[in-house]
C-alpha cells in the first residue's frame, strides 16, 4: 500500500473550509485513478499534548507507490492538487509513503 496524508492547517473560517472541502474538493479527489480508500478525520485533530495546528486530516490509500504517482500525474490528480489553492489558504502539509503491516 501507499498513502497520502494531507494535514490541513486551521483556516480563518472553518465553516467555509468545511463547506468547500466536503462540498467540492472531496468529490474532485475521489476521482483520482487508483484511489482505494479515502478517510478524513472526524472532529478535533489533536496531539498527545493537546491542541494541534491542524483542522482536518485526510488519508488517501493506493495499492502501491507507482499507483499513487500515476494517480497524481493523471488529469484528475492534477485537478485535485490544483484545487488546494481554492480553499487551503492556511496551508497544508502533505506526506506520501509506502506502508506495511508492523
Amino acid at each position: 500500500m501507499a498513502k497520502i496524508i494531507a494535514l490541513y492547517k486551521k483556516p480563518a473560517d472553518a465553516e467555509a473550509f468545511d463547506g468547500y472541502y466536503f462540498g467540492t474538493h472531496s468529490s474532485i479527489a475521489k476521482k483520482v485513478p487508483g484511489l482505494r480508500r479515502y478517510e478524513v478525520s472526524a472532529g478535533l485533530v489533536a496531539t498527545p499534548q493537546g491542541d494541534s495546528p491542524y483542522h482536518l486530516a485526510a488519508i488517501l490509500s493506493f495499492d502501491s507507490a507507482e499507483a499513487l504517482q500515476q494517480g497524481l500525474r493523471s488529469p484528475e490528480g492534477q485537478a485535485a492538487v490544483g484545487d488546494l489553492a481554492n480553499f487551503a489558504q492556511a496551508g497544508v502539509d502533505i506526506l506520501m509513503f509506502e506502508s506495511k503491516e508492523a
